[in-house]
């Protein structure tokens, strides 16, 4: 589930649509949560749908590290990509606002923690070399984006949570001890879906 203060605006042809804030969200604040309408498709469902329908999966669906689609059910299948995200995922199933996002705009996340199953070139962003998501860009920066989240976590108890509740129960003591200890259990690597593990 996506932030409720969010709304879908077209932003030109070539990106398409996004997700924009509609008000004040602070850093640590939790921007989306894995929920029961999210729907999870074992890799070879694509093998069973028409074109139009795996077109879609392979454009608006993630992969867990169990090489699963996970197809966000709401505005969250449209948040587009950025170098410098505003938003960043977590091994808990939740994105974090890792900086203030201000009204009007846009919720971001870097498309290198989703296990994209090939590159793909970005459009040019100032203040990064990086052109090109790769597939394992979560084990070449994971030390980068876990302590963007450890320092996004310092603040979760002290913003306006509208989605905390959506925390799995076997993550809760973790993420708090992450909050509270400014210490991660697990990385943000342990979602990395590798490909050349053949008991999954």
């Amino acid at each position: 589930m996506i932030h409720p203060h969010t709304e879908l605006r077209y932003i030109n042809e070539q990106i398409g649509f996004g997700v924009f804030a509609t008000q004040f969200i602070p850093k640590g604040t939790i921007t989306w949560a894995l929920d029961e309408l999210d729907h999870i498709l074992e890799a070879d469902y694509l093998d069973t749908v028409d074109k139009y329908k795996g077109e879609v999966i392979k454009k608006y669906a993630y992969r867990n590290q169990d090489g699963k689609f996970v197809l966000c059910w709401d505005l969250g299948k449209y948040v587009n990509h950025s170098f410098h995200a505003n938003c960043m995922g977590t091994a808990y199933e939740f994105e974090i606002a890792i900086r203030d996002i201000y009204p009007g705009e846009q919720l971001t996340d870097d498309y290198g923690t989703l296990n994209i199953d090939e590159p793909f070139e970005c459009i040019s962003e100032e203040g990064t070399n990086r052109r090109v998501v790769y597939p394992d860009d979560l084990l070449t920066y994971y030390e980068e984006w876990d302590e963007q989240v450890i320092s996004a976590l310092k603040h979760l108890y002290e913003v306006d949570q509208k989605l905390i509740h959506l925390l799995r129960p076997e993550f809760v003591e973790k993420v708090k001890t992450a909050a509270n200890e400014q210490f991660l259990r697990d990385s943000i690597k342990t979602i990395y879906y590798n490909r050349n593990d053949l008991s999954k």
